[in-house]
């Protein structure tokens, strides 16, 4: 039985129809990223091409089911010259350019009977290819929201630490103002006011250099949509991690839900059928044949023994068995091969498990990590504005040092940047984690 996610079944369904809200100058969601990357990636178009060969094949008659049926005619003009000496001269016989017409017709079907059911084996094999090529056009969909998904969400982080970046350039700001009003009054000397200078100048470069990692970030995103790279689009969005997420759950959807697993057992089964198909052609084969034929030729006046016509038509039918005896055991062999095949098929399925399992083991520790680090750096985040806050007033009256000032400010920003990364890190992991278990919507 096929099983896809939900997203995956309504998107790859409705994206013909689907009017993308998208533009490429204007706000654009993560649905909207994800639905216009499944619309225009070509390696899904690959994908679902693929699946309609599959169909396509999924037939009867390339299994070889159904009856061959053949038609043939043809019209020959003969022209010849006869020389026939006999012992008695009177018979001697001579004639130039006679000429002769042969007109001949058939119709001939043949249907196969049995073959060691080689050719229901063959239908199965085609069927289950089909259901192969649909749980791979699942994984590519699912590998591709993935990665719109984590690309969507690593902009989002970076432009949130751009936002601390702002803030503590209006720190920065205020902290030269308050500088330049104590040095107005002549409590304040050059250094504090060239060192305040400076350090709003490397603010404003680190925000630059900020908004450098997140417009990159955008143009990867829209890559990842097939869409022109240099496009202006806005990213307004905020991290928001489920922490309802448990292991037991999501490892035993590895093993029956995730499509690459599914496509895995898909290729065992399949294998099997390769296998009987080539140990069915050590059977006999056996077939029925039907047709009529219709033979008619004209001759000139050669002789008196050649007919001037003749006509021959009827229909006929028969039964033809093939018994295949020895071959220097060519069946024997690749049916072993067949065998082995079917093994190492098994081997690869328990080998994708077992790295699926162990990358989602490996990113529940680490949703699980950031999920309990997660509560600290809001605190610390916190924390930090408000200790930024007070000593901005203790500067102000003079109670706390130019130094205290940046070290409250580098400790905001800090706590920003541990906030933001440990936010996307937890929810990468349960980007990852769902992708594992094909349950993963934006």
């Amino acid at each position: 039985m096929i099983k896809h996610s939900p997203l995956i079944l309504l998107l790859l369904v409705l994206l013909p129809l689907a009017a993308v809200r998208a533009q490429t100058a204007g706000k654009i969601t993560l649905n909207d990223a994800v639905t216009m990357a499944l619309k225009n990636n070509l390696g899904i178009q690959i994908a679902k091409n693929n699946v309609t060969i599959a169909g396509i094949n999924n037939d009867y008659g390339v299994a070889g089911g159904l009856p061959y049926v053949n038609a043939s005619a043809g019209d020959q003009e003969q022209a010849q010259s006869i020389r026939q000496s006999f012992a008695n001269d009177s018979l001697n016989k001579s004639t130039n350019n006679a000429f002769s017409n042969s007109l001949t017709a058939s119709l001939n079907a043949n249907l196969l009977l049995y073959n060691g059911e080689r050719v229901v084996t063959a239908k199965k094999r085609l069927a289950t290819t089909e259901v192969q090529s649909k749980q791979q056009l699942s994984s590519r969909a699912l590998i591709l929201i993935n990665n719109v998904m984590l690309k969507y969400y690593d902009i989002v982080r970076q432009q949130s630490y751009a936002s601390t970046l702002q803030k503590s350039i209006e720190v920065t700001r205020q902290r030269l103002d308050i500088v330049k009003e104590q040095q107005s009054v002549g409590v304040a000397n050059n250094a504090d006011l060239f060192q305040s200078q400076v350090d709003l100048n490397t603010a404003i470069q680190n925000f630059q250099a900020q908004q450098l990692v997140v417009g990159q970030g955008k143009t990867d995103l829209l890559t990842l949509m097939t869409l022109n790279p240099d496009s202006a689009i806005v990213v307004e969005d905020t991290i928001i991690v489920d922490s309802t997420i448990r292991l037991g759950a999501i490892l035993e959807a590895v093993q029956t839900a995730n499509p690459d697993v599914l496509a895995a057992d898909e290729q065992i089964t399949i294998s099997k059928f390769i296998e009987k198909e080539i140990g069915a052609q050590r059977y006999p084969s056996l077939y029925v044949n039907a047709g009529y034929n219709l033979v008619k030729t004209h001759n000139s006046n050669v002789n008196k023994v050649t007919p001037l016509s003749n006509l021959n038509y009827g229909p006929y039918a028969g039964l033809t068995l093939n018994i295949p005896i020895f071959n220097g055991g060519v069946y024997r062999r690749q049916e072993d091969v067949a065998g082995i095949n079917v093994k190492n098929s098994q081997l690869q399925k328990d080998t994708l498990i077992l790295n699926y399992t162990s990358n989602a083991v490996k990113n529940w520790q680490a949703y699980n990590n950031n999920l309990s680090q997660l509560q600290t750096a809001r605190a610390n985040y916190e924390l930090s504005q408000k200790l930024l806050d007070l000593v901005k007033q203790r500067f102000q009256l003079r109670q706390a040092t130019i130094v205290d000032y940046k070290n409250a400010q580098q400790s905001y920003e800090n706590a920003g940047y541990i906030l933001t990364n440990v936010s996307f890190a937890a929810k990468a992991a349960e980007v990852q984690l769902r992708r594992y278990a094909n349950q993963l919507t934006p």
